[in-house]
């Protein structure tokens, strides 16, 4: 049975395809973390966490990105990079696909904020 996070990574990543980015990775796992998704935005590589929310009652999905979580994220990508080390070279981007429920029926919303912190 695939999870909520599983359905929102995929449609996070069809997303993101339709918007011009091509996927490299998803799921990178390391031991200091994971990294939803890795993608080329031309010449830069792009690290992409995914949040979802079923409810709005509590704080966002983008603001569920805190300190902490960034931190493990720049590790998990500096891993990524000893390990990919031909992308090494391509400028780094730290993007948060934010899936926030609708205030009536219908599908959830998706923002993508490019961007959303720095090394």
């Amino acid at each position: 049975m695939n999870s909520d996070g599983d359905q929102g990574e995929r449609r996070a990543a069809q997303w993101l395809q339709e918007q011009g980015l091509h996927i490299i990775e998803r799921n990178f796992r390391a031991r200091c973390g994971e990294i939803d998704i890795v993608a080329r935005d031309g010449a830069v590589l792009v690290f992409v966490e995914v949040r979802a929310r079923r409810a709005s009652r509590f704080a966002s999905a983008a603001a569920s990105v805190t300190r902490p979580k960034q931190a493990r994220l720049l590790r998990t990508a500096a891993l990524y990079l000893q390990r990919h080390p031909h992308l090494a070279s391509l400028a780094c981007r730290f993007d948060v696909v934010a899936i926030e429920p609708r205030q009536s029926a219908g599908a959830a919303r998706l923002r993508w904020i490019r961007h959303a912190f720095t090394a």
